[in-house]
C-alpha cells in the first residue's frame, strides 16, 4: 500500500476523534506512526513533536511533519489535509447542530461529560511524550519536576520551560547525561 494513501488512512480517522485538539490524540498518532506503521522510532517521534510545539502555528504541525519525514512535500500537503478537512466537516455540521438544539438538557450534558474525556486525552498525551522522549535519570527528573511545579503553583508554564531549558544546557555543557 501507498506510504501517501496510509498517511490518508492514519490520519482521517485520528481527525475525527481529536476532541480536544492534537495533543489530545498525541497517544494515537505516536501509536499509529512508532508502534504500527513503523514508520519513525520513540526518538524521531518526540524530535518531530519538540520542533511543532516549538514552531508558531497549531498543534496540529505534528501531522505535517510526520508527512514530511514520511513521504516528502506530497505526504506534508495529504497528512495536513487528511487530519484537517475531516475535522472541519465535522465542526460545522456539529456547530449547526449544536447551534439549533442549544437549550436541550440532554445536549448540556453531553458537554460536560466531554470535559473530563478531552482533559484525560491531553494527559495521557504528556505521558506518551514523555515515555518517548526522556531516556535518561536527569530528564525523567526534569519532566517530574515540571509537571509538579505546574500542577501545584500557580506559576506561568513558560518558566518551567525556561528552566528546564536552562538545567538540559547546563547539564549538557557539564557533560551529564541528558
Amino acid at each position: 500500500m501507498s506510504p501517501l494513501w496510509n498517511l490518508v488512512r492514519t490520519f482521517v480517522f485520528i481527525s475525527l476523534v481529536a476532541i480536544g485538539g492534537a495533543n489530545a490524540v498525541l497517544p494515537e498518532i505516536h501509536r499509529q506512526v512508532v508502534d504500527i506503521q513503523s514508520w519513525m522510532n520513540d526518538e524521531t517521534f518526540a524530535s518531530l513533536f519538540s520542533i511543532a510545539q516549538a514552531a508558531p502555528g497549531p498543534n496540529v504541525l505534528i501531522v505535517s511533519l510526520i508527512g514530511w519525514y514520511v513521504a516528502g512535500l506530497p505526504g506534508l500537503a495529504i497528512a495536513t489535509a487528511s487530519v484537517i478537512f475531516p475535522s472541519c466537516f465535522l465542526a460545522f455540521f456539529a456547530g449547526r447542530f449544536l447551534t439549533r438544539h442549544a437549550e436541550k438538557e440532554w445536549l448540556r450534558r453531553i458537554k460536560v461529560a466531554l470535559v473530563p474525556i478531552a482533559i484525560g486525552l491531553m494527559l495521557a498525551g504528556g505521558v506518551v511524550m514523555a515515555r518517548a522522549a526522556d531516556r535518561a535519570a536527569l530528564p525523567v527528573t526534569i519532566t517530574a519536576a515540571a509537571a509538579a511545579v505546574v500542577v501545584f503553583s500557580n506559576r506561568n508554564p513558560i518558566w518551567v520551560l525556561a528552566a528546564a531549558a536552562a538545567i538540559a544546557v547546563i547539564a549538557r555543557h557539564s557533560g551529564v547525561s541528558a
